[in-house]
């Protein structure tokens, strides 16, 4: 599991790194290579092999003021060639696959351009933090997390390289659409009365996606186009082509190299021009062309699960904070926190040691209590501790960017009722929703609006 997801992580976020050499990766015709290998003996003669290597890289895509490679795309390719073994996924042509890999690095240049454009940055400890928490989700330790990608023939470096581009595309995204949209109080409430009279409301359903796009200010004869291959697409996938082969060698979409798998998704997660067909489709059914804004969509029942209640654990656990200061330095706050938890064990009342000594003001008034505090309230390094805390037993010191904490669980119970929890949960679907019908929008406009040239064969 944590082999393939590493490998699909990297083919979603943008290949920015500089030349490798891989010069003749991607040149089939014969001539052609015969003469730049006669080149390329007679350069690194003169100037040695690596810069011999760089001399006839070419340039497959000029994208605005920039370029990608021959060699950069040949080791996209390959990276998505290995991906989609792992997956078990037929590989497509190489003449249907490289165009693919292409123009999905030719969106992820352009947004990696804007983000520059924006002056958006990430620091190393913004980096640091993403990788380790890439690391704690698969269960590894620093080291065993690079033994890891040194066993996948990932650099490490290149890797950091690759989060770091992701984080910088997803603080674009955040400011150029996430920011601009709003989830009323009245469409919650309509998502939860739907959500209580439906019965598929917990079924999960995993769909695939193919879109057929058309320009922004398609044509009669654009829309016709796309409309006519979408329909052929669907009765070649009705006779036997598989959909994810399909998808690879002909889809608009972002998840055009996964095969089109959109993943498992809740009915209220499910794109809103698709989700009238959710609960009429049974498995292996194809459904379109449906037309939007983007162009033509196909998509395939690929599986369906049918879900029971959802149970969160509920926390109630109290603390007491101290903060560093300019004249208590970290090491003396946490010394002092020491101090206090040594006087709690031997009887004193945590309630009013936190009352006479948190940082905390709003909980110190209460004995240090937070209440009860759902999954995801609070946070992580706080909230990995309190949950593998036992009821009635004290922390260590604690570190977050609050302070020093010193934590107490009191006690924890299950429930399936909570309505905070489900008006969180309806807020962050229906902005999900939103969220990837305006992705599909904004990157077709900057794609359109671009000055992009393909010299790809």
């Amino acid at each position: 599991m944590f082999k393939n997801q590493l490998i699909m992580n990297i083919h979603t976020i943008p290949d920015l790194k500089k030349n490798r050499a891989q010069p003749f990766a991607l040149l089939s015709n014969h001539l052609m290579l015969k003469t730049l290998y006669a080149c390329g003996l007679w350069l690194a003669l003169v100037f040695g092999v690596a810069d011999a290597a760089e001399a006839v890289d070419q340039i497959v895509a000029v994208v605005e003021d920039g370029v990608i490679t021959a060699s950069e795309l040949s080791e996209k390719v390959m990276m998505v060639k290995k991906g989609l073994r792992q997956n078990n996924t037929p590989l497509p042509p190489d003449k249907v696959l490289i165009p693919q890999v292409l123009e999905r690095m030719i969106i992820d240049k352009i947004q990696a351009q804007l983000a520059e454009k924006a002056g958006i940055k990430v620091d190393e400890e913004t980096l640091r933090s993403a990788v380790q928490s890439i690391a704690e989700r698969n269960r590894l330790s620093m080291d065993e997390f690079r033994n890891s990608l040194n066993a996948e023939g990932i650099v490490y470096a290149d890797f950091l390289e690759q989060i770091r581009n992701e984080i910088v595309i997803g603080r674009l995204r955040s400011g150029q659409i996430n920011s601009q949209i709003k989830v009323s109080d009245r469409e919650i409430e309509n998502y939860l009365k739907t959500k209580s009279t439906d019965s598929g409301g917990d079924a999960e359903y995993l769909l695939g996606h193919i879109l057929i796009s058309t320009p922004r200010a398609a044509s009669p004869s654009d829309v016709q186009n796309a409309k006519e291959k979408a329909d052929k697409l669907i009765a070649d996938i009705k006779k036997g082509l598989d959909f994810k082969q399909a998808a690879l060698g002909s889809s608009d979409d972002e998840q055009a190299l996964k095969g089109g798998d959109l993943g498992w998704r809740k009915k209220s997660q499910i794109p809103s021009i698709f989700v009238d067909f959710a609960d009429k489709m049974k498995e292996g059914d194809v459904e379109g062309p449906v037309r939007s804004s983007s162009g033509f969509h196909i998509i395939k029942m690929l599986g369906i699960k049918r879900g029971g209640e959802h149970l969160i654990t509920k926390t109630r656990v109290r603390h007491i904070l101290v903060k560093p200061t300019e004249i208590l330095t970290d090491e003396e706050a946490r010394q002092k926190l020491l101090s206090l938890r040594h006087r709690i064990e031997n009887g004193e009342d945590f309630a009013e040691i936190a009352r006479g000594n948190s940082d905390d003001k709003g909980s110190a008034v209460k004995g240090g209590e937070l209440g009860w505090v759902p999954p995801g309230a609070l946070v992580p390094a706080f909230e990995t501790v309190m949950n593998e805390l036992p009821p009635n037993q004290l922390s260590q010191p604690v570190q977050t960017q609050f302070g020093w904490h010193l934590i107490q669980v009191l006690e924890r119970q299950q429930t399936n009722d909570s309505e905070e929890f489900e008006k969180n949960k309806a807020r962050e679907e229906i902005f999900k929703r939103k969220a990837e019908e305006e992705t599909e929008l904004w990157l077709r406009r900057i794609r359109d609006e671009a000055y992009v040239e393909i010299r790809l064969n």
